[in-house]
């Protein structure tokens, strides 16, 4: 196993990252993850929270090919693959010119998903999962290691919803609260005026960490992962087959990224990004904190695996109760609407860190009960 590779990444692209965007760890960790599990990621949230740069920055960090595109629902797929090649379509061949396009890119993020149209829709569909674009007769092998987008809002349609399941991991990703905000103007204006920092981590060391996923031994979660995918799906989250089988590559490339060649119960803690709507993030983190709470403590443990400092439940029984008379105001504007499902969402991602299980298993009930008055 490449232990030197990892440790390179971590001190040179994961914590250089960590300490330029505030409070976006999470989201870095995540990046790390898909890119070295070959999976995509999806981020929710408002415009405005870093997602973009977050990725165009890991890119450069590696040297990667990066494309990046906003998507209006009048996108055409000559915007995203790149367009004819008139002078060899004289000729009587149909070409794309590919240059500076997604078929080139290694990194891609495609900002508003969910407004592409079928076509480009179809396209997509095939670059995540056989990583080729076809046009006519054409077919071009992609060398991309990992696809994120980002909306503020889930898909409803069908068609949206075949994508969507594409991308293994999802992150709510929010505006930072009001005591971050110091934090957050010195080190954006930092940001500004510093030039995206090369390391000694290159994409080709990358695609080298995704071939060592398929070399971790799965064998010591394999019982228990079983178990906790059919918790999840009493849960209500869709998880098929496909997906199942498909999510143990985040599991080994957790191990990977932990140094080790065999995964364990705490590299269980990607299961928490499974969620299909908002409001089952709380009682999927509740979930996967429970099964892995006894082993988090182990040498070479993710971070994301190891818990959150425990939640006063008191008080946030308290300010859920708050939201929940907020919920109750008759006529709430959209926007209104909007910003309470933000902060339910953040209350429960909490709640799910409370010590007491009683009081866990309550105060998720409750936040659920003003998503579903909210209107999902």
């Amino acid at each position: 196993m490449s232990e030197a590779t990892v440790a390179r990444l971590r001190g040179e692209v994961v914590e250089l990252l960590k300490r330029r965007f505030v409070r976006r760890d999470e989201v870095v960790d995540l990046i790390a993850l898909a890119v070295v599990a070959g999976e995509h990621l999806f981020l929710h949230g408002p415009p405005g929270t870093a997602k973009s740069a977050l990725i165009r920055q890991f890119a450069s960090a590696v040297r990667g090919h990066y494309f990046e595109y906003l998507l209006t629902r009048f996108s055409e797929p000559n915007e995203i693959f790149g367009p004819i090649d008139l002078i060899r379509l004289r000729e009587g061949t149909v070409a794309t010119v590919t240059t500076g396009m997604l078929p080139e890119a290694e990194f891609v993020f495609l900002d508003e998903l969910f407004n592409a149209n079928s076509a480009i829709l179809n396209n997509l569909l095939s670059v995540l999962n056989e990583r080729v674009y076809r046009r006519g007769a054409e077919v071009h092998g992609l060398p991309l290691l990992s696809l994120f987008s980002a909306s503020n809002h889930l898909p409803e349609d069908e068609a949206l919803r075949a994508l969507f399941d594409r991308f293994l991991l999802r992150c709510h990703v929010d505006n930072l609260p009001r005591e971050a905000m110091p934090q957050l103007l010195t080190a954006g204006w930092e940001l500004e005026g510093a030039e995206p920092a090369a390391s000694s981590v290159s994409a080709g060391d990358l695609r080298a960490l995704s071939r060592e996923v398929h070399d971790v031994d799965l064998r010591p979660v394999a019982e228990r992962y079983a178990e906790v995918i059919f918790k999840i799906r009493d849960l209500g989250v869709a998880l098929t087959d496909r997906r199942a089988v498909k999510l143990l590559k985040l599991v080994a490339a957790s191990a990977v990224l932990c140094g080790r060649s065999a995964a364990r119960v705490s590299d269980l803690w990607v299961l928490r990004y499974v969620w299909d709507r908002e409001e089952q993030i709380g009682p999927l983190g509740s979930l996967i904190a429970g099964v892995i709470e006894s082993h988090a403590g182990e040498p070479a443990t993710h971070p994301l695996a190891i818990a959150q400092e425990p939640v006063d439940g008191e008080t946030l029984a308290r300010q859920v109760e708050t939201a929940e008379a907020e919920s109750r105001v008759p006529a709430l504007s959209v926007a209104a609407v909007a910003r309470l499902r933000e902060r339910v969402a953040e209350l429960a991602d909490r709640a799910a860190w409370v010590g007491d299980e009683a009081s866990r298993a309550y105060l998720l009930d409750r936040t659920r009960r003003i998503f579903e008055r909210l209107g999902t």
